[in-house]
């Protein structure tokens, strides 16, 4: 048994989930002021991916650091790329408190967090900081855009354009979340129309052309994902990201449910399922994420097509060591 899972684990989940997060945010901010600037890149089978070179395959799925708060740190753990986000327009606190729940047995967690973040202009301040102090990591940067609650379905090209415009130069690719759960409406935003104008809204802001992925949600039928990456790849998608939370609460156990999306183990053969569509009728490069928690799992990504994988909730029951133990299992 791991020290994580002998000892640090039980001590941090004698905490609320958030709390937890919290105090892990914390250790890595001084890991990232102790380290950081020493950084290598980590260690691993190269990928080539959407005009994108990553030293590994495995990288930190969007809402662990939502404010690139500690984006030094991450390649310490062993992280071929990390995804800051889900970054909005405009500030915003999410959802009330308690909005984070472990599900132990299943290994599994329910977010309703709403995309609580510090605002496009301010993540933006913080990661140009980094740059000037030398601090920025070896790995890519991906940063995951989504709406601002406040802005209107109608608006939503202007509002993910602005939060573009002001972090463009920051990230090596950018995501566009129209299928996290838990802010009102968003998932309307995968259909064609809406994801047409998002898309030629950052297309108009792009000149440089840095790749622009979609991320899915996995509740979507074959029909719906046929559908959305025909439009994506029509208006320029450089790549698919499967996939978000689940509505699907079906593993989880009476008495123990919470609105929001789940994550972790039973949401694995949902995404891969997903996944394998998206490959099957994609052109682009797809990561591959949702329920990657050991090697079997992330291999099972790259077998249904993934060129890359990433994990969230697999490093909160697995622990720090996961990282490099994929990256080191992905290996040809």
């Amino acid at each position: 048994m791991s020290l994580y899972s002998a000892i640090a684990r039980p001590l941090l989940f004698l905490l609320p989930a958030e709390a937890a997060h919290e105090c892990v945010m914390k250790m890595l901010t001084m890991a990232a002021v102790t380290f950081g600037r020493s950084v290598p890149a980590p260690d691993g089978n190269p990928v080539e991916c959407f005009g994108v070179r990553f030293p590994n395959a495995v990288g930190l799925a969007a809402g662990m650091d939502k404010n690139g708060a500690v984006l030094p740190a991450w390649p310490l753990l062993g992280f071929g790329f990390v995804e800051v986000g889900t970054v909005t327009a405009h500030a915003q606190p999410g959802n009330p408190v308690p909005r984070v729940f472990r599900l132990p047995r299943q290994r599994a967690l329910i977010n309703r967090m709403g995309f609580n973040n510090e605002g496009a202009r301010a993540v933006a301040d913080r990661l140009a900081s980094l740059r000037r102090a030398g601090r920025w990591p070896r790995v890519p940067v991906g940063i995951n855009l989504g709406k601002s609650r406040v802005t209107p379905l109608e608006q939503a090209p202007e509002d993910y354009a602005y939060s573009f415009r002001q972090l463009r130069e920051h990230g090596d690719y950018f995501a566009v979340n129209v299928s996290s759960p838990n802010t009102p409406g968003l998932r309307e935003l995968q259909a064609a129309g809406h994801l047409r104008d998002i898309l030629r809204a950052l297309a108009r802001e792009n000149p440089e052309g840095k790749p622009v992925l979609v991320k899915i949600a996995p509740d979507l039928s074959g029909e719906e994902i046929d559908g959305i990456v025909a439009c994506g790849e029509a208006e320029g998608a450089a790549g698919w990201i499967a996939t978000n939370t689940t509505l699907d609460h079906s593993a989880v156990p009476p008495g123990c449910d919470e609105e929001g999306g789940l994550s972790g183990e039973p949401l694995r053969q949902m995404s891969t399922r997903v996944l394998h569509r998206v490959v099957s009728v994609a052109g682009k490069p797809v990561i591959g994420v949702g329920g990657v928690s050991d090697p079997e799992s992330a291999r099972g990504k790259i077998a249904a097509g993934a060129s890359l994988v990433q994990l969230y909730t697999g490093l909160v029951y697995r622990g720090p060591g996961l990282p490099k133990r994929l990256a080191r299992e992905l290996l040809p």
